[in-house]
């Protein structure tokens, strides 16, 4: 059976199909799932674009109810969904049920939302005039969605746009496509008009472009590469349509000579190596304080070969496989790099055998990194990190602002004035201290700078800046 398309309300095939390899067991297919074609899009834009205007009409309890209902199924559902989404994406299953349990969050953050939309009043400067700003939906956003957080990536930005009286087309990546079927499924059961809501499964290079170019958009909203943004913003710009992307990182962690050895290890290891090392908000970089450089580096060692590679489904498995061929070479391609400039590879990198063939790799962890070696200057996506030594804070300092990109940076220490001094001068959209620098909350905004982010933040009430756009109105009582 082919898993279909969700396109103005009914289940719809494609042209083709693809079919979804558990990346932990090579022989399981979980699936074939429908490709849309230039018809199937079409079909949906122009549905989605007669539904706008009814749904954004809708009671603000009907649309709360909605989403408060889709976010209590996913929680509901996490462990089922949870492990589904883990054999497709390969990260372990504790991770998945997490994630799904997070969408769901998501949900029922923004069904609140829906009846804390306020306007704002205000006094004109000519009397007898008074004045309301009020915030009303872009229209139709198209919202394209990476592989790695499938599920959450999705929901932290479907929420929002259904919140805020947006319809929706959706192009999910072709490596997970299971769990977007699943998310349709539960937001297809809501009484929602028919349109508000569509699922567009295919390549980037071919739905996702004419997606992107299309001028029945108003928004497009992307998390993927930094190549991929650009490409998005060359092809919306043309038709002036708004657009927010989240795109690299190259994420350092500083390790003060102040720092609790025990804090640095956790934080970076969790950081570094969990979800395969297949986060935005990964910790690539671990600059270390000469003084505490070769405790943590030998404390640090020892953590990473100790961590459990194995199939997602494995109640004991830390990291899964890479998710698939070409992510696994192309992070091997990157081992051979940073020998060949001069870093040392202490431990790990390579292939991991199991008892089902998937792409396993055993942790990477480099020392004596130069920031300026492409390994440390380009994001690899995989479980590879380097150790680069700093003389001092302000060394460090200064290397971890040394990157075209601006995601988010760490610090662990005990010294609070250097926490402080740290906050403030990282030029990083997000800043942990003695955390790592992977995991964020719902309810704030999550974003980055430079080359990392472009556009308003998502998350939280900040959403509201992309998913919005603001109308002043005046109003003077007839005399």
């Amino acid at each position: 059976m082919t898993n279909k398309n969700f396109i103005a309300g009914r289940w719809c095939g494609g042209s083709d199909q693809i079919a979804d390899i558990n990346p932990s067991d090579l022989d399981d297919v979980i699936g074939n799932f429908a490709q849309a074609d230039a018809n199937d899009l079409d079909r949906a834009l122009d549905a989605a674009r007669d539904a706008q205007d009814e749904w954004a009409g809708f009671g603000l309890e009907k649309r709360y109810e909605a989403l408060l209902s889709i976010g209590r199924d996913l929680m509901d559902r996490s462990g089922e969904l949870g492990e589904l989404l883990s054999r497709e994406e390969g990260k372990p299953l504790a991770e998945g049920r997490g994630e799904v349990y997070r969408s769901g969050q998501f949900f029922t953050y923004y069904a609140a939302e829906v009846l804390r939309q306020m306007g704002e009043c205000a006094d004109s400067v000519r009397s007898g005039v008074d004045v309301e700003v009020r915030r009303e939906p872009m229209g139709v956003v198209a919202i394209i969605t990476p592989w790695n957080f499938p599920i959450a990536t999705a929901a932290w930005k479907i929420a929002p746009a259904l919140a805020y009286g947006n319809s929706v087309i959706w192009k999910p990546s072709n490596l997970t496509p299971a769990v977007a079927v699943k998310l349709s499924e539960i937001i297809g059961r809501q009484e929602l008009p028919a349109g508000v809501f569509n699922l567009v499964m295919g390549g980037g290079g071919t739905i996702g472009d004419l997606l992107v170019g299309s001028g029945k958009i108003d928004a497009v909203t992307f998390t993927g590469s930094l190549n991929s943004g650009r490409k998005i913003a060359a092809r919306a710009v043309p038709n002036l349509t708004k657009i927010q992307l989240e795109m690299g990182s190259k994420n350092a962690l500083y390790i003060d000579d102040e720092a609790s050895v025990d804090v640095a290890v956790d934080c970076a290891i969790n950081g570094a190596f969990f979800g395969t090392g297949q986060k935005c908000t990964a910790s690539s970089r671990l600059i270390v304080h000469q003084a505490i450089h070769d405790e943590f580096v030998d404390r640090m060692m020892h953590a990473t070969v100790s961590l459990r590679v194995g199939h997602a489904l494995e109640e004991r498995t830390q990291i899964g496989p890479v998710v698939d061929q070409a992510q696994l070479e192309q992070n091997e391609q990157y081992l051979k790099l940073g020998k060949s400039e001069g870093a040392k590879l202490v431990c790990g990198g390579d292939r991991v055998k199991r008892v089902t063939e998937g792409y396993f790799m055993a942790p990477a962890l480099f020392i004596r990194g130069d920031n300026d070696m492409r390994i440390n200057r380009e994001e690899i996506f995989g479980p590879i990190t380097c150790v680069i030594e700093a003389d001092d804070y302000d060394h460090a300092l200064a290397l971890v602002n040394d990157t075209e990109f601006g995601l988010t940076s760490g610090i662990i220490t005990r010294s609070l004035s250097k926490a402080a001094h740290f906050r403030r001068n990282a030029k990083t959209g997000c800043v942990m201290v003695n955390l790592p620098t992977a995991g964020t909350d719902y309810h704030v905004p999550f974003g980055g700078r430079k080359n990392s982010s472009y556009g308003s933040r998502e998350q939280g009430t900040y959403a509201r800046e992309f998913y919005t756009q603001v109308k002043t109105c005046y109003t003077r009582a007839e005399t």
